[in-house]
């Protein structure tokens, strides 16, 4: 195999973090022309699975509306083109899913 898989090492991500992911999108538009552009995703992370292996993944969450919206993105997808963390909560779990059942606030800590 010719083809290289990467694993985009930048910043360490760890559940707690505020992160934004830039996500390439690609559309149509009326005339049927694909056009391609950058969304941003900005949420807390969740959980980061498969640490070091090809297939790792982070599961992040945002409020949209006051509706809980998650995304998992792999890290190693082409579509993904950055990750910006925004800040660091303090948290002693690994995977923090009582975030989806309650509205407890998390204390910050500067990255």
């Amino acid at each position: 195999m010719s083809e290289e898989k990467t694993i985009k090492k930048d910043v360490p991500i760890k559940p707690g973090m505020t992160v934004r992911v830039h996500e390439k999108i690609k559309e149509k538009n009326a005339k049927g022309e694909e056009k391609e552009r950058t969304q941003i995703f900005e949420g807390i992370v969740l959980a980061h699975k498969h640490n070091k292996e090809i297939g790792n993944t982070i599961t992040v969450r945002k409020i949209a509306s006051g509706v809980g919206v998650e995304k998992i993105f792999p890290l190693n997808s082409p579509s993904i083109t950055q990750i910006k963390p925004v800040k660091q909560a303090a948290v002693k779990r690994a995977k923090l899913d009582y975030l989806r059942k309650s509205k407890k606030k998390l204390t910050e800590v500067k990255i």
